[in-house]
């Protein structure tokens, strides 16, 4: 399975971006040869808006099955759930942590935004 994390820094051991479509990074894992690979999101960093959507079309077009978020806006989350991504929030730790926590299922998947628009 093909997972995106949002993540401060490009490497498994950043600490997680509580924020989905600012992250500086989204790490593209498989879950089963555990390769992984950072995403530079810094396009969508400093966007005046439309952040979320641009971030969520990002992980749409890495074909992404899933994705591992602090949060997650209404925008975004159309945008993730038309491109037919799961979205787990409430992660935490760093990427690998965050990645531990998902295959334990031990994070919700979210059945709808969890923060309203513009969230900074």
């Amino acid at each position: 399975m093909r997972v995106v994390v949002t993540a401060q820094d490009a490497h498994l051991d950043s600490p997680t971006d509580p924020r989905f479509g600012r992250a500086r990074y989204l790490i593209l894992v498989d879950t089963e040869t555990g390769e992984h690979s950072p995403v530079d999101n810094d396009v969508n960093l400093n966007a005046a808006q439309g952040a979320g959507i641009q971030t969520g079309k990002k992980v749409v077009e890495l074909k992404a099955e899933a994705v591992i978020t602090g949060h997650v806006g209404p925008k975004a989350f159309s945008v993730l759930d038309a491109g037919g991504v799961a979205i787990y929030t409430g992660a935490s730790g760093t990427v690998s942590q965050a990645m531990e926590q998902f295959k334990e299922g031990s994070l919700q998947r979210a059945q709808g935004a969890n923060v309203e628009g513009h969230w900074a």
